[in-house]
């Protein structure tokens, strides 16, 4: 199995500025807010550095709803590629191709577009926040699977390393900034 390697530094930044909420979207989840990192300017340069450095080679990358949109625009600029955004069921227009999934805390559906991009042999690295129980970025690298591309790692800003999300998507590379 892949182990996580943080990225000096931006494991200290991550952690100094997340901000954790109790019991939420549901009872007896401690959700990790990210959003804190992403609005301080020395955060999400140090953010968009490190997951640039794991995405290298990439010919794509993409990110999931939502705020792995932020992540994959910050670094497909920085590496000169172009972004993908995974979005939630319902949110594009048709055709799309989905894939249905179960979170740890109900089910979700994920869409891309079924026409005007060609994924076809594109060098994917699929970035997100969380990992959490690994169920978004499994049925995200299913997805983009099934439309042609390769799927060559993942990279996420924070690990929760005792939900065993890493399991989900073995043996995809994956990479993680920061675990806890």
């Amino acid at each position: 199995m892949n182990q996580a390697r943080p990225a000096a530094g931006v494991g200290q930044i991550i952690a100094s500025l997340v901000r954790e909420v109790a019991d939420f979207p549901t009872p007896g989840i401690a959700f990790k807010d990210l959003t804190p990192v992403f609005a301080d300017a020395a955060g999400l340069a140090a953010v968009t550095e490190a997951l640039a450095r794991f995405a290298a080679g990439a010919d794509l990358v993409a990110g999931i709803d939502a705020r792995g949109f932020l992540l994959a625009g910050a670094v497909a600029d920085r590496l000169g590629v172009g972004a993908l955004a995974v979005r939630k069921g319902g949110k594009l227009p048709p055709p799309v191709l989905s894939e249905r999934y179960q979170l740890e805390y109900g089910s979700a559906e994920l869409e891309i577009p079924a026409d005007g991009i060609d994924l076809s042999g594109r060098r994917v690295v699929i970035l997100d926040d969380v990992l959490a129980t690994g169920g978004t970025l499994a049925a995200t690298r299913r997805l983009l699977d099934r439309a042609g591309a390769e799927v060559v790692a993942a990279v996420v800003v924070l690990e929760l390393a005792g939900l065993g999300g890493r399991a989900a998507v073995a043996p995809l590379q994956l990479d993680s900034l920061h675990l806890i």
